[in-house]
């Protein structure tokens, strides 16, 4: 299922730190991966941990497209979560990572899978998860028989 593109975003400030420039004075490659999937933890937390449901995932695939650099005057970033994708086990997270300026630096798309914690084997993502996932208004609404 492909989720529409302008679908609700989940946003996530996150303050930049020292150790996230490198000496040429930019936030290292490396380090966009570690704030998206900080920005996942935070979406996932937001999302589904503090309604006391349980979601573990995996990442599958990470692909980050650099657009450019963000420099020390940027003291914290904004990122941008949506959900595009959505399969039977698995979901595409897009995230603009935006600096003080409201530039999008970065792009990460991830490919994550359920996983069934007991088994530690990919499961299927189930409708109640499918309708958080895409932010449908009904989705705290469903119980029970409708998670299959």
């Amino acid at each position: 299922m492909n989720t529409d593109q302008n679908s609700a975003l989940h946003e996530t400030v996150i303050p930049v730190r020292w150790a996230d420039f490198d000496r040429y004075g930019h936030i290292m490659n490396a380090n966009y991966i570690e704030l998206a999937q900080e920005a996942r933890l935070k979406f996932a937390e937001d999302e589904f941990t503090s309604k006391g449901l349980d979601f573990a995932v995996f990442v599958r695939h990470i692909d980050a497209d650099f657009l450019r650099p963000v420099l020390p005057d940027t003291t914290e970033l904004l990122i941008e979560t949506q959900v595009v994708e959505i399969g039977n086990t698995s979901f595409t997270t897009r995230q603009e990572i935006k600096d003080r300026q409201g530039r999008t630096a970065c792009i990460v798309e991830c490919v994550q899978v359920a996983i069934d914690m007991n088994t530690e084997r990919p499961r299927s993502i189930t409708q109640r998860e499918v309708k958080i996932l895409t932010r449908a208004e009904d989705a705290h609404e469903l119980t029970g028989d409708e998670d299959q």
